[in-house]
């Protein structure tokens, strides 16, 4: 996803809050995005979500498939979990059967099931929340942007956040957040764009160090644990792809592969 050369402002002649932004995701990337308050981080996720559009320039090649998070969760809307959820998963083009099975799957998941019947005005603000992550995933967003996405949350379910990054990431999905609790710590691996005076620009890996791309070939069934434990050591994980090639041997233990396993680009 790009955005070229993208201007926005609220109001007609009101300030500008953003000029002439020019910044790329890339498939399998995290970005974290940083700055002061009020400098425009949220109207930078909201553009990239498709929530708000450009005064000026465009946003290209957005995933068909986005899930978004704000800040703080819309709850004075006059529908229980089950119903909200079950109306956003049709919203996001699941069939019937497939939106009950994401539902279910995805409060058990977040511990919302006791709350299914609940309406969403009487949910906590970290329960709320929760079910705002839960609708962001129903579709398997190609995109997932996160706006402050621990606040209000119980240590158990901000533990949660960084496995449903990485599993965005590792079906080649791109993941926009923002943060100012120091969570995105837990994102090993994350670029950094820095926001201020209406700028995006993008910081250097700290240290400046010099970055190499190593590819793996590993079996299908070990891709989710590996791709977790390269971020957890601090690499990025550029991407997850087929490959139709045969492998001869496991570049990891020597042994013996199979044709067509997955491979990732890590550095």
């Amino acid at each position: 996803m790009r955005l070229e050369d993208v201007w926005f402002r609220y109001r007609r002649r009101g300030p500008w809050v953003l000029r002439g932004v020019r910044v790329r995701v890339e498939p399998g990337a995290v970005v974290v995005v940083a700055g002061g308050n009020g400098v425009g981080k949220s109207t930078l996720l909201q553009l990239a979500a498709g929530v708000l559009r450009p005064v000026r320039g465009r946003v290209v090649d957005r995933s068909r498939s986005v899930g978004w998070v704000p800040e703080r969760f819309p709850a004075d809307q006059p529908f229980t979990v089950e119903r909200y959820l079950t109306g956003m998963g049709r919203i996001a083009g699941l069939s019937r059967a497939e939106t009950d099975g994401a539902v279910r799957r995805w409060t058990a998941r977040l511990g919302l099931t006791p709350f299914r019947a609940v309406r969403l005005p009487e949910l906590s603000k970290g329960t709320a929340q929760k079910v705002g992550l839960a609708q962001a995933m129903l579709g398997d967003p190609g995109l997932l942007v996160l706006d402050e996405p621990w606040e209000g949350l119980d240590a158990a379910a901000r533990d949660l956040v960084p496995e449903l990054v990485d599993e965005v990431l590792t079906t080649g999905g791109s993941v926009l957040v923002s943060d100012h609790r120091g969570e995105t710590a837990r994102l090993p691996g994350a670029r950094r764009w820095a926001v201020a005076d209406g700028a995006v620009v993008e910081e250097e890996p700290a240290g400046g160090e010099a970055l190499a791309v190593v590819e793996l070939a590993v079996p299908a069934a070990r891709v989710a644990g590996t791709v977790a434990r390269l971020r957890a050591d601090g690499h990025h994980v550029l991407r997850v792809r087929p490959d139709a090639a045969p492998a001869t041997t496991d570049p990891v233990s020597g042994t013996p592969g199979t044709a067509g396993p997955p491979r990732e680009e890590v550095r």
